[in-house]
């Protein structure tokens, strides 16, 4: 296999790949390392939580099947501590059972083997980039801040805890108040890619998404669903400018 040509980067990103498979893990660290990336390895979950205390990570990619337990496990754990980092799911498990169970567990995209080298690294690039960010970098809602540099958002003077795909959802449908977007947009617009047959990844982010804006009284029904159509977000008020 040829090596990839290095692409030069500033201030490189930091991705903890958590494998057991080493040849795979080096054909990934390989493609990842010639991005920019710096990559961290582990091939056990106790590994990975080594090094996520250690270590400043950007992006976490793992797969399921570990020698000391299944991957999920640490995507719960980071999720009910409050990290919000992506995280993507690399494994061989592909049913829709499988991939439903992944998504709602906290992670941020499900890649399932074999795959492309070149679709692994561009869903990558996609999770470590803003999506749609505002000039202003804030959007304001009556009570409601949204801010894109920090990743917050605040209701009523409290952070509601998102995950970072839940994050560039929710800054993509409020940066497009009312008007309406189907799934496939959705995909195209904040995966990053056109993830045909996976239409019901917007569906398990919607459902998670909602349930968290529930807790908040001014943002509980903000993200409304078109029947026949899709998705879109009504502002609980008239919109203020930063």
């Amino acid at each position: 296999m040829n090596t990839p040509h290095k692409e030069a980067t500033h201030n490189p990103q930091s991705i903890l790949l958590v494998e057991d498979e080493q040849d795979l893990s080096q054909l990934v660290q390989l493609n990842l390392n010639a991005l920019g990336f710096r990559v961290f390895h582990a091939s056990t979950l106790q590994q990975a939580s080594q090094l996520m205390t250690d270590t400043d990570i950007d992006l976490l990619l793992i797969d399921r099947t570990l020698p000391d337990g299944d991957g999920l496990m640490l995507c719960q754990q980071l999720r009910l501590q409050g990290v919000q980092l992506p995280i993507v799911m690399l494994t061989a498990k592909d049913s829709e059972a499988d991939i439903v169970l992944g998504l709602e567990s906290g992670a941020d995209d499900y890649v399932t083997k074999p795959f492309s080298v070149l679709e692994l690294r561009a869903r990558i690039k996609a999770r470590l980039r803003f999506v749609d960010k505002p000039e202003d970098k804030s959007l304001q809602f009556n009570g409601i801040t949204i801010n894109c540099d920090t990743r917050e958002v605040i209701a009523d003077n409290t952070e509601l805890q998102l995950t970072a795909r839940e994050f560039d959802l929710l800054t993509f449908l409020a940066s497009h108040p009312q008007q309406v977007f189907s799934r496939m947009q959705l995909l195209e617009a904040v995966w990053g890619l056109n993830y045909e047959g996976y239409e019901h990844t917007v569906n398990s982010h919607i459902n998670r998404l909602r349930s968290k804006l529930a807790h908040r009284p001014r943002l509980a029904d903000t993200v409304k669903t078109v029947w026949g159509v899709g998705y879109k977000f009504s502002p609980p008020g008239k919109e203020v400018h930063a």
